[in-house]
C-alpha cells in the first residue's frame, strides 16, 4: 500500500530504546500491542485503536517459550514475520520489535513475575505456569518499550485481568487498554490457532460462540447459573468438544466464581477440538 512509512524491524534493545526516543520526540503518545505474530485482522484491530489514540504503534513479535506448557504447541506455534510485518505497515505501525530468545532470556535470565489470585484458576490451572510466563513477558516489554498505553484483546480475557492486576500493584504508568474480540462471519473468536482446525472441526467450533451466547442470554433472563453453565458444557460435549476444560461464570475484574448474576460478570470458555485448544468469552450484564 502506497503512502505508509516503512515499518522499522528491530531485534536489539539498545536500537529499540533509540527508535523508540526518537518517534517520541514527534510528540504524541507511544502504544504498545504485543504479539507472538501469526497476526490476523484481531491484532490488527488493536493496532487500529491505537492509531485511533493518535499514538505511535510499537508492535512486538516473540513467540514466548515460558509461557508454553511441555505437552504444549511451542514449536508448531505459527511463525510468518514477513507477512506479519507488511501488514504492520499497512496498519501505520512505526515499529516491529521482534527480539529472538536470547535477547529476551539471555544466559541466565533467572526473574520471573507472578500474579497470584486473578491467575490461579482457569486456564492457570490448566495450563500451570503459563500465566507466570505471560506476566514476566509482558513485564519486560513494557520496560523495554516503556508506552504510554498497551492494548490486548478482550478473546484473552483472563490474561488481560492478569496484566491489569500486575500493572496496578507494580505502579506501571501504563494505561492498559482492552479490545472487544474479533469474530469470523460464523461467530467464532478470530485466533492463530483457528489454522489448526480440519474443515470439519472449523464447522464444529462454532458451537463454542453459540453455546455461550444462548448460556449468557439464559443467565441475564433469571435462569439458574449452574444449570445454564451445564447446557452449555453438554451443547459443548455433543458438538465434539473433548476435553472440556471449564465454563464458568466469573466476577468481570476479580475473576472470582459467582453462583447468582449480581454484578457484572464475564462467562468463559476452553476446549479441545481435536488437537486445538479454543478460548472465549462474553460479558454478561445484571439487567438494570
Amino acid at each position: 500500500m502506497g503512502g505508509h512509512r516503512a515499518v522499522q524491524l528491530i531485534r536489539e534493545i539498545d536500537a529499540l530504546r533509540s527508535a523508540v526516543a526518537t518517534v517520541r520526540a514527534d510528540g504524541g503518545t507511544v502504544a504498545l500491542v504485543p504479539t507472538m505474530g501469526a497476526l490476523h485482522a484481531g491484532h490488527m484491530a488493536l493496532v487500529a485503536e491505537a492509531k485511533r489514540r493518535g499514538a505511535h504503534v510499537v508492535a512486538s513479535i516473540f513467540v514466548n517459550p515460558t509461557q508454553f506448557g511441555p505437552n504444549e504447541d511451542l514449536s508448531l506455534y505459527p511463525r510468518r514475520e514477513a507477512s506479519d510485518a507488511r501488514m504492520l505497515e499497512e496498519g501505520g505501525c512505526a515499529i516491529l520489535w521482534a527480539p529472538d530468545v536470547a535477547v529476551m532470556y539471555p544466559d541466565g535470565h533467572a526473574t520471573s513475575v507472578r500474579v497470584s489470585g486473578v491467575s490461579d484458576d482457569l486456564d492457570g490451572a490448566a495450563r500451570p505456569g503459563h500465566f507466570d510466563g505471560v506476566a514476566t513477558v509482558v513485564a519486560k516489554l513494557f520496560n523495554q518499550v516503556r508506552p504510554d498505553i498497551a492494548l490486548f484483546g478482550e478473546k484473552d480475557y483472563q490474561q488481560l485481568a492478569v496484566i491489569r492486576r500486575m500493572a496496578r500493584d507494580l505502579d506501571w504508568p501504563v494505561e492498559i487498554i482492552g479490545v472487544p474480540t474479533q469474530r469470523d462471519a460464523d461467530g467464532l473468536a478470530l485466533s492463530s490457532r483457528n489454522l489448526y482446525l480440519s474443515d470439519e472441526e472449523r464447522v464444529a467450533a462454532r458451537m463454542l460462540p453459540r453455546a455461550l451466547g444462548e448460556a449468557a442470554q439464559a443467565i441475564r433472563d433469571g435462569k439458574a447459573v449452574a444449570e445454564a453453565l451445564g447446557a452449555a458444557r453438554e451443547r459443548l460435549a455433543a458438538a465434539g468438544f473433548d476435553p472440556i476444560d471449564y465454563v464458568e461464570l466469573r466476577d468481570a475484574g476479580t475473576l472470582a466464581p459467582l453462583a447468582t448474576l449480581d454484578r457484572p460478570a464475564r462467562l468463559l470458555a476452553a476446549a479441545r477440538l481435536g488437537r486445538t485448544r479454543l478460548i472465549d468469552n462474553l460479558p454478561v450484564l445484571p439487567a438494570d
